[in-house]
């Protein structure tokens, strides 16, 4: 028997069905929702593939506002929740980086909400961006979620008492840069790392969001809000995800981009 991945043992064990229903989450998937939606029906774009797609949160939300949406999940725990719901996306098991099963230009957009958070390798992550513009058509959208440097530096370094561990363990430089070695789950990147994946990919961004802002620093207190306070912290946050001062300190940034052949 094939031995699981570390990030299969990971996924196996992380309830990753029910991250984006909590109220932290859900900022992250409203904010994404609202660009996706805006950037689909813009130009009447009908067709999706989901890589990395989890267990279908997006895909299925999706799917349930009438779009045509494929999903490849590498994680086949994650994979048999998204098919045990029953609904009209088409779910594969597939790797991010070689999306052979489809031919070229099949799609009107790609989502790829969680395959750079857990690919060390520059050239791995440039190749995944390659193989989302080679399946999306020309003038196609591509969304790229990424988890930032500076979150993990104050959340995990400083508010959770690792720091000076971590760079003593060199898993921190000098100049506070998160180090990932292949035994990393996670990948953090800062805006600048980001700028240079699309150049090596030769893509073009439209803009960048802070999908989720200060959310992940406030779960207590956005938990212990009322309904009226909590939708109002949305509109806040909905009126700030373009700021670029907001950016590069969120947990999570989605880059937005266009695909020229």
């Amino acid at each position: 028997m094939r031995e699981m991945t570390p990030i299969e043992k990971y996924y196996n064990k992380f309830n990753e069905d029910k991250r984006l229903t909590r109220r932290h989450g859900n900022v992250e998937f409203v904010t994404s929702m609202k660009y996706i939606s805006e950037y689909m029906e813009g130009e009447n774009r009908k067709s999706i593939i989901d890589i990395g797609a989890g267990t279908g949160r997006y895909s299925i939300a999706l799917a349930d506002a009438g779009y045509d949406v494929t999903a490849v999940e590498l994680v086949k725990y994650n994979l048999g929740i998204l098919k045990s719901k029953k609904s009209s996306v088409k779910a594969f098991q597939g790797n991010a980086m070689n999306l052979k099963r489809f031919e070229n230009d099949s799609f009107d957009a790609a989502l790829l909400f969680g395959p750079m958070y857990h690919l060390n390798k520059f050239e791995d992550r440039v190749k995944c961006l390659n193989e989302a513009k080679r399946v999306v058509k020309d003038n196609g959208i591509i969304f790229v979620a990424y988890c930032m440097n500076e979150y993990s530096i104050i959340k995990y370094g400083f508010m959770e008492n690792h720091i000076i561990s971590c760079m003593e363990n060199n898993k921190i430089s000098e100049e506070f840069k998160c180090l990932s070695d292949e035994n990393e789950l996670y990948t953090y990147l800062r805006i600048e790392d980001i700028d240079e994946l699309n150049s090596a990919a030769n893509i073009e961004r439209i803009k960048i969001i802070s999908a989720d802002g200060p959310a992940n620093y406030m779960r207590r207190e956005l938990n212990a809000m009322d309904e009226e306070t909590y939708r109002t912290f949305i509109a806040y946050h909905l009126s700030t995800c373009e700021r670029p001062e907001l950016m590069g300190a969120a947990a999570h940034t989605v880059d937005i981009l266009r695909n020229h052949k």
